[in-house]
């Protein structure tokens, strides 16, 4: 996906530029291509993305450590503002205070959008947290060897002694 100019976005019908998706997204790991399509539509002050799309991850339980597909989906608006002031970071020093209203997205009103970086991000957020591949997985099952069987390294032969020293 190309990057789109903001002040083109304003000559395009309705002042909306649609793009549609089919592709791998670099550093997202996927199994299918992202299919969807990402909306843009420019409001004067600010733009209004929109974006609908899917693919096929492969998880990691967090239990059994075994991989398992996931089907990815997002489904999502953000209002990006205009904002002139977007791109000066020169003057801004290392450490600030941020007020609740800076932390939202901005970008230069003379500035390109990326569709690719901002449809990566939107799939990182969908990422699930708790990766299961099962509601019921009882994750790694210890082995059943018997206490007889088992060596104990030499190493730890102090800390076996000190153990037995101990009821329970």
């Amino acid at each position: 996906m190309d990057a789109i100019y903001i002040p083109q976005i304003t000559k395009a019908p309705q002042r909306t530029e649609e793009i549609q998706v089919k592709e791998f997204l670099p550093g997202l790991e996927t199994l299918t291509p992202v299919r969807g399509c990402v909306r843009v539509q420019h409001h004067g002050n600010y733009l209004e993305v929109s974006g609908q799309a899917e693919t096929i991850i492969t998880c990691t339980c967090n239990r059994c450590l075994q991989n398992y597909n996931h089907r990815l989906t997002v489904n999502t608006k953000e209002i990006i503002w205009l904002d002139e002031a977007a791109n000066e970071t020169d003057d801004l020093p290392l450490e600030r205070e941020m007020a609740f209203d800076d932390l939202v997205e901005t970008l230069s009103p003379q500035g390109y959008f990326y569709p690719n970086e901002w449809l990566y991000e939107q799939m990182c957020l969908e990422l699930p947290q708790r990766q299961l591949c099962d509601t019921n997985c009882l994750g790694i099952q210890p082995s059943v060897d018997s206490k007889s069987d088992k060596r104990v390294d030499r190493r730890w032969a102090s800390l076996e002694a000190l153990k037995k020293q101990f009821p329970g």
